[in-house]
């Protein structure tokens, strides 16, 4: 027997494996992130490397679950970032394709089940849309959630200076410092903060760019508070909300098939 039912990695399992795992009805998660800049202090690759840890971590805490967790689609909608550099972005057609195509390919090998973790606030709302239509077009359960948003009273408590996540800021830092403090530039923190930027409020919805939004750094929020401290208990306050989330049986349930005729209700 050459299975380890312990990795829950697809990126270190044998094709054999998976193929057991599918049998097994497994979970599949899929981190959706981005490669954005992140300030003078953090890498481009922070959103990818905070949802990849937040979903590895929920996995190994529902052992209960069978679930497997793909490598971070890396590449998300960024182009209010590209001022700043150091940003690729994908547009909204290609960015529903590439989830059709993971999900079409799940489906190929006999997975039915696909959580969808958001970590780029770009992401949220052209996720929202492309879930609905990929639950309906392959009538299997695809839930989409983003990691600062599953216990978000959680995440708050953990900050200081912000109410919840921002931009390259006191949370995402802390992330950082606590899984890779090498890869932060503290001596950057510093000169991090942003001049104020524009905002018309939730109501009505543009597009503004980070220049706009957060000029001269591209940072929302203030890094200087973040320590490795409060990056372990966001992690753990995010892994426990996403391994709630995978138990969660009415989540899983087949989608009601509306675009098939001769289902109306009666009466």
């Amino acid at each position: 027997m050459d299975e380890r039912p312990e990795e829950i990695r697809w990126e270190k399992l044998t094709a054999p494996e998976l193929r057991r795992l599918a049998g097994r009805d497994a979970l599949v998660v899929l981190p959706v992130a981005a490669l954005e800049q992140h300030g003078p202090h953090l890498p481009v690759w922070t959103d990818s490397m905070i949802g990849h840890a937040c979903c590895i971590r929920a996995a190994e805490q529902a052992r209960d679950v069978p679930a497997v967790v793909l490598p971070p689609m890396w590449m998300g909608m960024s182009e209010h970032h590209l001022p700043f550099g150091g940003t690729i972005s994908l547009d909204y057609q290609t960015f529903h394709g590439v989830l059709r195509c993971v999900c079409r390919s799940l489906k190929a090998q006999g997975f039915r089940r696909l959580l969808l973790v958001n970590s780029h606030g770009g992401n949220i709302d052209p996720l929202a849309v492309a879930t609905r239509e990929l639950c309906a077009e392959f009538a299997m359960p695809v839930v989409a959630t983003t990691i600062f948003h599953v216990d978000a009273p959680g995440v708050a408590a953990v900050l200081e200076t912000q109410p919840g996540v921002q931009h390259a800021c006191e949370a995402e830092t802390s992330f950082w410092l606590a899984l890779h403090p090498g890869e932060v530039r503290q001596d950057r923190i510093a000169d991090s903060l942003a001049g104020p930027g524009v905002s018309a409020g939730a109501v009505f919805h543009r597009f503004w760019s980070f220049e706009e939004r957060a000029p001269r750094t591209g940072v929302r929020g203030d890094p200087r508070a973040a320590t490795a401290e409060k990056g372990e208990r966001l992690l753990e306050v995010v892994a426990r909300a996403l391994a709630g989330a995978m138990r969660e049986t009415v989540l899983w349930r087949t989608p009601h098939a509306v675009w098939e005729g001769g289902k109306l209700p009666e009466g």
